[in-house]
């Protein structure tokens, strides 16, 4: 019996190394530990960003809309709803680097991570609410004539040109379909008070500049009231 018992146990009682198996065994034991421990961190690093992505679209849709379909108030409020990807990305820098002007959103802006730009642009282009409409209806026909064909007397180019025919955008162009009425109007009228602000930074907006100097109030008003209604 005490032979058996002290057969692991050296002269002096102490316990003789483990053997090159039993290592083994400890050290596979470890690592499956640490890969689970990694799996549930990295599962619980995704759930706790999905989580903050869906709060900051919240946030975003206090003034958005609900679908983000944009706001008609005092101040329009832009629909982001199907917008392209890379524009809204283009765009939340730009308020960061004051290429536009707007201290709401450069205060929204300057608070995100490039990943959380990349998942609210990803997300709001999925949307496609109905338009919030109500632009005069009797301008509409004139503004899809200068959408498609332009005004080649005052050399400008047709904005299907660049937007599409179909007024959806592609990369950092705009989607123009669906936008508000107002919003729109706003933006081409103040064109150089809110694009293209700091000239460290050239801004893509540049081509955009003769366009929006070069129409009328009521040129602007036409194109605003076509483009409004699509979807």
């Amino acid at each position: 019996m005490r032979a058996t018992r002290c057969r692991n146990a050296t002269i002096g009682g102490e316990p003789e190394p483990p053997t090159m198996a039993a290592v083994g065994r400890v050290l596979r034991t470890a690592v499956v530990a640490l890969a689970c421990a990694g799996a549930v961190a990295r599962a619980e690093d995704k759930a706790a960003s999905s989580a903050s992505v869906q709060a900051k679209l919240s946030y975003c849709k206090d003034c958005h809309g609900a679908s983000a379909q944009g706001y008609p108030g005092f101040f329009p409020i832009p629909r982001l709803a199907g917008q392209q990807i890379v524009y809204v990305e283009n765009q939340l820098r730009a308020f960061i680097e004051h290429r536009r002007t707007n201290n709401v959103m450069f205060n929204v802006a300057h608070a995100l991570t490039p990943g959380m730009v990349s998942a609210l642009a990803a997300n709001f282009k999925e949307l496609n609410p109905a338009p919030v409409g109500g632009a005069p209806k009797q301008l509409v026909a004139q503004g899809r004539k200068i959408f498609e064909d332009g005004l080649p007397d005052a050399n400008i180019a047709a904005c299907a040109a660049c937007h599409g025919p179909e007024a959806t955008g592609s990369g950092d162009i705009p989607r123009l379909a669906g936008q508000l009425y107002p919003y729109v109007i706003k933006t081409l009228t103040n064109w150089g008070k809110e694009r293209g602000q700091n000239p460290a930074k050239p801004d893509t907006s540049a081509i955009m500049s003769p366009v929006a100097h070069s129409l009328s109030k009521a040129q602007i008003e036409e194109v605003a009231a076509f483009v409004s209604y699509l979807r």
